[in-house]
């Protein structure tokens, strides 16, 4: 019960991506790792502890070892953004008569009908004028003041035959019956901010699921919340980074942004950010370049993010043997087209680290007539190439905006992330491993 309240807590602090790279931040203060500007030089030493960020919604944390005769990377990625929808610049659309809606577009594959008649509220940054300059604030408002609100059957007869809504017309969220006036949206973000209208310069706001995690199951089995996927995995993933130590290797958390919308920004897994920040701490540390190389060919990236769990009421949807349950440790993930980065050789590391500590693993892959979706491993692969196993933990309903979870996974996968980076991983090739822990 205690972790998965640390987990609600982490997803309730993390209402958007800029958030969440906030509240890693934040962790990570706490634990003593001094901050890095990517537009400053770097001094960093042997036991430090670091962090550097990308556009406030990408992170990438580090902890340098006092042995490196033989240095590599132990690596994990995250991401932290979800599925949801992004308030366009000009928010606000008039009519029916006194109504007040917001003009919103999708942002990722959400499942359009889980956003309707639930409590909302919009998250992001704003972009401010202050004097003869611009910065950036977090806005979060913390009250219910949005809906999607459904169509009576009354008005659409057919509506659980199936519907395909339209984004345009179905799905915009009401803001006001009459109280409102024109301007009242940026009036509000402009009062939350304490600032005036006119400072307002742009913003990157998204809706946001006001309904609270939970725990239940008459045996308390199961939780409940908004952004399992992923932000379960960038929980687990940090935890475990945060209470390990690599005396002989560089341990690295990776959280980036854009994810569900294909990762190719300057901020996510496809970016130069990850290779940026690895070069760097090569140089810093008197590292030559073939240094570099030498420690990447040595290295490995556990890519962490959210698998399907068998559906109880739909098994058909998944393979008849390479299947994933809920309470049952977390799941690696391969496919032939390497839409997950699992080979061989990773699924066989990855396995042994959680054998040898009593850790429960299971297997994952799609039907073999069914597309699935892509993760970070591959991707972040394009600019770092190196080992790296998909790993996820069990849910159903992935990209609902209110999703599930078995209560037991989430210790199992720190469990296992923390003897990740516990474990120095001494890796010759694709051939051998040997662990020091």
């Amino acid at each position: 019960m205690e972790i998965s309240q640390q987990l609600f807590d982490f997803i309730q602090s993390s209402p958007s991506m800029f958030h969440t790279i906030q509240t890693i931040r934040t962790d990570l203060e706490n634990e003593g790792f001094m901050y890095l500007a990517e537009g400053r030089s770097w001094t960093l030493e042997k036991g430090g502890k670091y962090y550097t960020t990308r556009n406030h919604s990408s992170i990438i944390a580090f902890t340098i070892g006092q042995e490196l005769d033989n240095y590599h990377f132990q690596m994990s990625a995250a991401h932290s953004d979800s599925p949801t929808f992004k308030v366009k610049s000009v928010p606000e659309l008039s009519g029916p008569n006194e109504y007040l809606r917001l003009d919103v577009e999708g942002y990722g594959g959400m499942i359009d009908y889980t956003w309707l008649d639930r409590p909302l509220s919009v998250a992001g940054r704003v972009l401010i004028q202050k004097g003869h300059a611009m910065e950036s604030k977090l806005l979060y408002i913390d009250k219910d003041i949005l809906l999607i609100p459904s169509l009576a059957i009354h008005m659409n007869r057919d509506i659980n035959q199936g519907y395909a809504f339209n984004h345009k017309t179905d799905l915009c969220p009401l803001f006001s019956t009459g109280a409102l006036k024109k301007g009242a949206f940026d009036e509000m973000i402009a009062k939350e901010l304490g600032v005036k209208p006119s400072q307002i310069l742009a913003k990157d706001l998204f809706l946001v699921n006001r309904q609270n995690p939970v725990v239940w199951g008459y045996q308390d089995e199961f939780i409940s919340s908004p952004k399992l996927d992923d932000l379960q995995c960038a929980f687990v993933s940090l935890q475990g980074f945060i209470h390990a130590h690599n005396v002989h290797g560089i341990n690295v958390y990776c959280c980036f942004d854009n994810e569900e919308v294909g990762s190719n920004t300057k901020q996510g897994a496809m970016s130069t950010f990850l290779h940026d920040v690895l070069t760097r701490i090569n140089s810093a540390l008197g590292k030559d370049a073939d240094a570099y190389y030498q420690a990447v060919s040595k290295s490995f990236l556990v890519s962490c993010d959210n698998a399907h769990a068998v559906h109880p009421n739909h098994g058909d949807k998944s393979d008849a043997v390479n299947y994933a349950m809920m309470n049952k440790g977390p799941v690696i993930k391969e496919a032939a087209n390497q839409k997950y980065t699992t080979d061989a050789f990773s699924r066989a590391l990855f396995t042994y680290l959680c054998k040898e500590h009593d850790i429960p693993v299971q297997t994952f892959a799609n039907r073999s007539d069914m597309a699935g979706g892509s993760t970070l491993g591959n991707l972040s692969n394009t600019q770092v190439s190196v080992h790296a196993v998909d790993i996820g933990l069990p849910q159903l309903a992935m990209h609902s905006s209110y999703e599930t979870a078995g209560i037991e996974d989430t210790s199992y996968a720190i469990d296992a992330l923390q003897a990740f980076f516990n474990a120095n991983l001494m890796i010759e090739e694709a051939d051998t491993v040997t662990f020091d822990e």
